[in-house]
């Protein structure tokens, strides 16, 4: 197929791209990303990589190796709301936790491969001789290096793709061809002089150059399953999947909020839950209420773990209860131990019936890290004030 007729089947994908509701369509070439070779070595050197990333950093830089004779590379982008139109209020009551904006709605994955497949299934029709493969998030390649060089936005210094029209809040996928579609110009950086998410990151994540420390994001920390280092529990405030700052202090993402694909609408129940009733959910209410969230990927555990902690940022009084019984009855060592954790900072005043109860249940630990916490939030209690009885009582 000469360049002439691959043109035209670009206008076309577009075209039907626009008509399935893909907001955003980039075309690139497939060479490799050799020039980000030696920062993803460098990172993985320093530490800086969560796990998370594909395994093979030379697949992740060379398309030929997950393709074979690959020659173009088509990008798209869905924009996601910012806002949620009847938002929760928290009451003193009935805390309320906050899952990051993208994961609201139906989880973004399954999202783009159906808008892809669509579009795929229509190429397929219009060029019998295509071959592709799509990916989302958890391919080989990087989404925001693919999206740059198909021109969809640029990489702002938070490591996010910056587009004009949306900001960064889009989600991102691609689909590597074995045509050599018409490349589009890519955008130019835009962030200046500019450092207000550098700034912002509570944690120092970011380091100024679109790279990240992976292990210091908050979004990587609430995804984790071991107890959170502490230094970062006070810095999650209440959310419990997720971290937005470094998309809300940036200037393309002021008064940006769009609502174009219904299944992405956030339930305010469900992505504002209240921490209390989070904390004795079954495996079938957490699948039922939660399991079409991308936040939901790593199961039930870190989001309890975090319900916990923001309970704990929320000083919620009311909690104490439910977080003993927590303490008393569930299964898993790093919740018992993090709920312990939450009942000393909460607890205001000393109060010896506490304390003997967490020393009580202490005992029954194996693991040197739990009864590590778990006495570090006995010493608490212990170094709490005692409460001064009132006039009142005195005089009963």
């Amino acid at each position: 197929m000469n360049q002439q007729n691959l043109e035209h089947v670009k206008r076309l994908i577009k075209r039907k791209a626009t008509e399935i509701g893909i907001d955003k369509i980039g075309f690139a070439s497939a060479d490799p990303f050799d020039h980000i070779e030696e920062s993803f070595y460098q990172q993985k050197k320093a530490g800086h990589t969560t796990g998370f990333e594909h395994k093979v950093i030379e697949e992740r830089i060379y398309p030929e190796l997950i393709f074979d004779q690959p020659q173009s590379i088509i990008s798209i982008c869905l924009a996601y709301p910012s806002q949620i139109r009847n938002p929760l209020p928290s009451e003193r009551e009935q805390r309320r936790g906050q899952f990051a904006r993208a994961s609201w709605g139906i989880d973004y994955h399954d999202i783009l491969r159906d808008k892809m497949n669509q579009l795929m299934t229509y190429v397929e029709e219009i060029v019998p001789e295509i071959r592709f493969k799509t990916m989302v998030d958890t391919g080989e390649l990087s989404d925001v290096l693919v999206a740059e060089r198909a021109g969809i936005g640029f990489i702002g210094r938070n490591g996010l793709l910056i587009t004009k029209e949306y900001g960064s809040y889009v989600y991102l996928g691609e689909i590597i061809t074995n045509l050599p579609f018409p490349v589009d110009e890519r955008v130019p950086f835009g962030c200046g002089d500019c450092y207000r998410c550098v700034q912002a990151c509570p944690t120092q994540a970011l380091l100024g150059d679109g790279r990240i420390n992976g292990p210091r994001c908050l979004s990587y920390q609430t995804q984790t399953k071991q107890l959170m280092p502490h230094e970062f529990r006070r810095k999650i405030t209440h959310v419990i999947y997720g971290c937005d700052i470094c998309q809300l202090t940036c200037p393309f993402n002021q008064g940006v909020d769009f609502h174009l694909h219904p299944e992405m609408e956030p339930v305010p129940e469900q992505v504002q839950p209240e921490l209390k009733l989070m904390l004795n959910l079954s495996n079938k209410e957490f699948k039922e209420t939660y399991g079409h969230l991308s936040g939901a990927w790593r199961g039930k555990k870190p989001l309890q773990r975090n319900a916990i902690i923001a309970l704990a940022n929320y000083q919620d009084q009311s909690a104490i209860p439910h977080l003993l019984e927590v303490i008393e009855k569930d299964s898993r060592p790093v919740i018992r131990a993090t709920a312990a954790y939450a009942v000393s900072q909460i607890q205001k005043y000393q109060n010896l019936s506490l304390i003997t109860f967490i020393e009580e249940q202490m005992a029954k630990e194996t693991e040197q890290e739990i009864i590590d916490e778990m006495a570090e939030a006995i010493e608490k209690l212990k170094n709490k004030r005692l409460r001064r009885r009132t006039k009142r009582e005195e005089n009963i």
